[in-house]
């Protein structure tokens, strides 16, 4: 057994407001607690890995080349391996949720793009 205590998990903050914390997970799935400000959005993007989307607080919309779906508390979306997506919130509020990938992956997606100069 592997514990993770929230206040100790890693955590990456891509831009002020945007935060991901890492939850206990493997190599197979790992869950991403996210908080999202008020108005932002990720840039579109994909990866190989399948994603749930689950919004927790708040109203997240999430965007692929074909449909756009409002996501409310507790609503969920699957995504694919590397569909093309990205997520935002509408609201006036922060908006909080949880990503689950599988095969599991870190925060290296996020910080090898940065590195390589590539869109955020």
């Amino acid at each position: 057994m592997k514990a993770v205590r929230f206040d100790d998990a890693e955590r990456y903050e891509p831009e002020p407001g945007w935060r991901r914390v890492a939850l206990a997970g493997s190599d197979r799935f790992s869950f991403e607690w996210f908080e999202k400000p008020a108005g932002h959005s990720s840039p579109m993007h994909h990866h190989e890995n399948e994603q749930v989307c689950v919004c927790l607080q708040g109203q997240l919309r999430v965007h692929t080349e074909d449909d756009t779906i409002e996501l409310g508390p507790y609503d969920s979306v699957l995504l694919e391996a590397n569909e093309p997506h990205r997520v935002e919130n509408p609201g006036d509020t922060p908006a909080i949720g949880l990503d689950v990938f599988a095969p599991g992956r870190s925060f290296d997606f996020w910080t090898s793009r940065a590195e390589d100069g590539a869109d955020e």
